[in-house]
């Protein structure tokens, strides 16, 4: 199966640079890119998106923190695209779809509505804005960022413990009185 291509835009009040085939549908994922990071939401309609947010900070400075990466709650806010894209730049990424059939529209947007404004846990590698938004729009949360992120930290607990494992080898061999 083909890898779906992500539509980039940059969010715009400029109707001359608005381009039907960027305009995302209810339902879409929408991955914001951060300067140290990717966000996540989802498209409800006529501008609006829904989004995790740090609960201990104001919305606006939300938008752009990377402390919300490190947070263990969240709160569920339904904003603006345009608002909460700000200066960084967004594409629709619905990159699951070919592994995960989409819930029906309807169906996605009465489940990120019943969430508005409710706290939620948050978790960087289990708990994230990527799988937050895969649940709301297959029913399983997903996150290829997380996977990626477990999979370095595997590795390099891998890699310390071969190291600690040939320092100690070296170190009985040195300290042999044969």
């Amino acid at each position: 199966m083909d890898k779906q291509q992500p539509n980039f835009a940059m969010a715009s009040n400029d109707p001359e640079l608005s381009d039907l085939s960027n305009d995302p549908q209810p339902g879409d994922l929408i991955e914001i890119f951060r300067p140290a990071y990717q966000h996540w939401a989802l498209y409800l309609g006529d501008g609006y998106i829904i989004n995790l947010t740090p609960v201990d900070e104001s919305q606006a400075a939300a938008m752009s923190s990377v402390k919300s990466v490190f947070s263990r709650k969240a709160v569920v806010r339904m904003q603006l695209l345009k608002d909460v894209v700000g200066n960084d730049s967004y594409c629709i990424n619905n990159k699951y779809d070919d592994n995960h059939t989409p819930l029906p529209i309807c169906e996605i947007i009465q489940r990120a509505q019943v969430l508005i404004d409710q706290e939620v846990s948050y978790d960087l590698l289990g708990s994230n804005c990527e799988h937050f938004v895969t649940l709301l729009r297959y029913g399983e949360g997903v996150s290829e960022q997380a996977s990626r992120a477990i999979g370095a930290i595997s590795l390099v607990t891998a890699a310390a413990s071969a190291f600690s494992v040939l320092g100690l080898i070296n170190t009985r061999s040195r300290n042999r009185p044969f």
